[in-house]
Parts: structure tokens; C-alpha cells; sequence
């Protein structure tokens, strides 16, 4: 039996050529191209392009790959009636999980054809419909009529317009626009394992991003941005920031947002959302939430040396956004789909099936006695 590791943390469970963490220099790539570079040069849309065929597209590739993305925005006629029968109270997690599972009754293509073409048109319709399907149940859940997506808007511009029916101002849109890019791909983090894992049996992709989906969820993934924003609204006020962090770092709980498993000098993306997230705060003409998270930043610093990650400031961004809080964890799967997208290709080029093995800790054989001869023992945890 060979060494067990918790959490997996450093194991190589495969080869990939979509992103690259590299968290002793504190640098993530895509493809080779370096994240701060694509955040500031390139749109959402070239870097799923990227991350889907390893290279950035030239103008007619990108209007044409564009193109095939808009066509596929509207959702099925079945799925808007079926969200219309949810409760206001579901979780915006919990219906962008059971949505995109209903989506696969709705998908023209013969389920039992797997090839690429099949997949990549499956693809396609999946990396175009997330978003509307959050911005589509927003908009229920509050009383309101849906907003038909609009074709001059690009992925990020589209989402905020169909959310709140208000086209947004430029620095909104790239605000937007830098968050999703940011959040793409992050090599073999757990929500792309398991759709990785979910295909390797030769599942169909709408089983493997329902697994994302699901995975993602958990506050420690995608869930931890809105435990960010719930953490700055109970501090409330700048001056109280520091008693705050200090009572919870003396209770020994963490804050969230903050230390990374492969990071050990920085997130790059944390970074670029604090730039953004303090010219958000300017645009809006109220810098609290930036303030409050500078400050958190620098108690967490001096207190455990820990560096914010990507959840950190992306919160704070969202909110200046006028984001429902709760809706930042399925904004996140609206981009990281795009990853979980090309890794499942990925995985089905070479695939094996991830089936790893368990180190056994618990009793060796024993006979089975018959119950009469059996003595009282103390029940087992479950």
C-alpha cells in the first residue's frame, strides 16, 4: 500500500495542458499565457476559446465562435416552466444544479452518441445557457418576468443585463467581464476532478457538470466568496474590523477568503480584483467595502501571514455590482464551466478511469457470530 495523503494535496492524479498553478512564484496560466496578461488584454470569450483549443483565436475565429455561443442562449421553453415551479426559497446553487441536469432531456443530440462533434455542440449549449439559466431565476424568484438575452451584448454585459434588465456602464461590464476570466480554470481543484472523475466512467457531460456543480457548491470551494460578504456585512464598520478578526482568530475560526492550498506567496487573481474591486468602490462613490476588506487584509496578514485568495476581493467586487449574495457561487459556475468544459474533453481524449484505492484502518477478518451468541457492543458512529 503506498503513502496515504490527506486531501490528495500534491498527489499527480493527471496530465493536462489547459492551466498551469504554479504557487511557489504565485503565477496561474491558461494555456501558457500568463493570467494577468489575459485579465487585462482579452475578453471572457477569447479565453474560452483558449482554454477549449489551447490557442487565443484571431478576429473572424472569435466572431464566429461568438456567434455560436449567442445562438445557443435561450433556455428550452420546459426548463423556464419547471424554474417558474421552484420555491422562491431554493438556493440559487440547488436550481443551477438541477437545471443544468434537466437541460440534458432537452439536448437534441442522440444521447448514446459520445463523439467529439456530439460533445462539443453539447458543449456549446452548456457554456451559453449557465448564465442565462442564474439570471433567468433571479429574476423569478423575485417576482420579475425573464429578460431575453441580448445579441450585442457580450457573456458578462448579457448576464448583468438579464439579471437586473438594465444594460451596464463599461466599467461594470469589465468588472464582470475580469471576475469570470479569473475564475475559468484552476488546474485539478475539486470541482474539476470531479467532473474529470464523473467522465472517466464514460458518463455523459451533463452528469459531469451536474458533479461540478455540486462540488462547487461547498463553502470550502466556490462557496467561500459568499461567506466573504457575509463576514464584512456583520463587521459592518471600518473601525470595527480589527476587534472582529482578532475574536475570531482568538476563538481559532477561519477567515474565509484568505490562505490557499497550492498559493504559498499570493494569488495572482487576488490582486487583480483588488485593483478592481477599489475602482468599483470609486465608480459606486462608497469605498467601505474596499476599505473593510483592506484592512481585514492587512490584521490577517500581520496576524498569520496569510495572503487573500481569488474569493477575497471578488466578493466586494460582486456587491458593488449589486449581486444578490447568494448568487456569487453559481456566478462562479457560470465560469468555471468553461474549464470543467475542456477538461471533460480533455479527460475523454485519453480517458482511464479514475478509480483510486483506500488504505484499510479498520478491523481485520473476523467470523461472523449468530446473533443469540452475540454480546451488546456499543453502537458505531454512522
Amino acid at each position: 500500500m503506498g503513502t496515504v495523503v490527506a486531501g490528495l494535496e500534491g498527489v499527480v492524479a493527471g496530465v493536462t495542458r489547459i492551466s498551469r498553478v504554479e504557487g511557489d512564484v504565485g503565477r496561474l496560466s491558461y494555456c501558457g499565457y500568463d493570467i494577468v496578461e489575459l485579465a487585462e488584454q482579452c475578453s471572457f470569450e477569447e479565453v474560452i476559446y483558449l482554454l477549449w483549443y489551447n490557442e487565443l483565436p484571431g478576429r473572424k475565429q472569435l466572431r464566429e465562435f461568438v456567434a455560436k455561443l449567442m445562438a445557443e442562449r435561450p433556455l428550452p421553453t420546459g426548463l423556464v416552466y419547471t424554474m417558474r415551479t421552484l420555491p422562491h426559497t431554493t438556493p440559487p446553487m440547488d436550481a443551477l444544479r438541477s437545471c443544468v441536469s434537466l437541460l440534458s432531456v432537452y439536448d437534441p443530440e442522440d444521447p448514446l452518441d459520445t463523439g467529439d462533434e456530439s460533445n462539443w455542440r453539447r458543449a456549446f449549449r452548456i457554456m451559453a445557457k449557465l448564465p442565462n439559466i442564474v439570471a433567468t431565476f433571479e429574476r423569478l424568484r423575485t417576482g420579475h418576468e425573464p429578460v431575453e438575452p441580448n445579441p450585442t451584448l457580450g457573456i458578462a454585459a448579457n448576464f448583468l443585463y438579464q439579471m437586473t434588465g438594465q444594460i451596464p456602464n463599461d466599467l461594470s461590464a469589465r468588472a464582470m467581464d475580469v471576475g469570470l476570466i479569473l475564475h475559468a480554470d484552476h488546474e485539478f481543484n475539486a470541482s474539476t476532478f470531479s467532473c474529470r472523475v464523473t467522465v472517466s466512467t464514460l458518463s455523459d457531460m451533463y452528469s459531469a457538470i451536474t458533479s461540478g456543480v455540486g462540488t462547487l457548491k461547498g463553502p470550502l470551494h466556490g462557496g467561500a466568496n459568499q461567506e466573504v460578504i457575509k463576514m464584512l456585512h456583520e463587521i459592518g464598520l471600518l473601525d470595527r474590523c480589527e476587534t472582529y478578526i482578532m475574536e475570531k482568530l482568538n476563538r481559532h475560526e477561519k477567515v474565509m477568503g484568505f490562505g490557499h492550498r497550492v498559493y504559498k506567496n499570493g494569488d495572482p487573481r487576488a490582486a487583480i480584483l483588488k485593483k478592481m474591486s477599489r475602482m468599483m468602490g470609486e465608480q459606486a462613490g462608497d469605498l467601505l467595502w474596499y476599505q473593510m476588506s483592506h484592512r481585514i487584509e492587512e490584521i490577517v496578514w500581520r496576524e498569520k501571514k496569510l495572503h487573500p485568495n481569488v474569493d477575497f476581493y471578488s466578493a466586494s467586487v460582486y456587491h458593488n455590482l449589486n449581486i444578490p449574495h447568494d448568487q456569487y457561487t453559481p456566478i462562479f459556475a457560470c465560469s468555471r464551466v468553461a474549464g470543467w468544459i475542456a477538461h471533460i474533453m480533455e479527460q475523454f481524449s485519453d480517458n482511464r478511469l479514475i478509480r483510486p484505492v483506500g488504505d484499510w484502518v479498520g478491523y481485520e477478518y473476523r467470523p461472523v457470530v449468530p446473533i443469540d451468541q452475540r454480546e451488546a457492543q456499543p453502537q458505531a458512529a454512522a
